[in-house]
């Protein structure tokens, strides 16, 4: 059975270095270097420049999860905003 973890060689800060990350997470890391703007190379020397402990791999997956799950509660804050507003005309 293939592994689903991938291993991937980057250039982070002008050295290269190997990534190991889940197929979704390279997904995930293309998507917002995409809407960045930005090189994948780019926004892994972001990530590796303002992590505090703990390896590469997993600083990626944490940036990653944090960007999504952000973006989730920036689309949901509204229909919650508008749900209160709704319930406070009501009374």
């Amino acid at each position: 059975m293939k592994s689903p973890v991938v291993k991937r060689s980057i250039v982070v800060a002008g050295h290269k270095t190997s990534v190991s990350l889940e197929e979704a997470f390279w997904n995930g890391m293309k998507e917002i270097s995409s809407v960045r703007d930005m090189t994948l190379s780019e926004l892994v020397g972001e990530i590796d420049g303002n992590r505090q402990q703990g390896n590469l791999s997993s600083a990626i997956r944490l940036f990653v999860l944090d960007y999504f799950r952000s973006r989730a509660l920036q689309q949901t804050q509204p229909a919650v905003e508008a749900k209160a507003d709704s319930s406070i005309v009501a009374h």
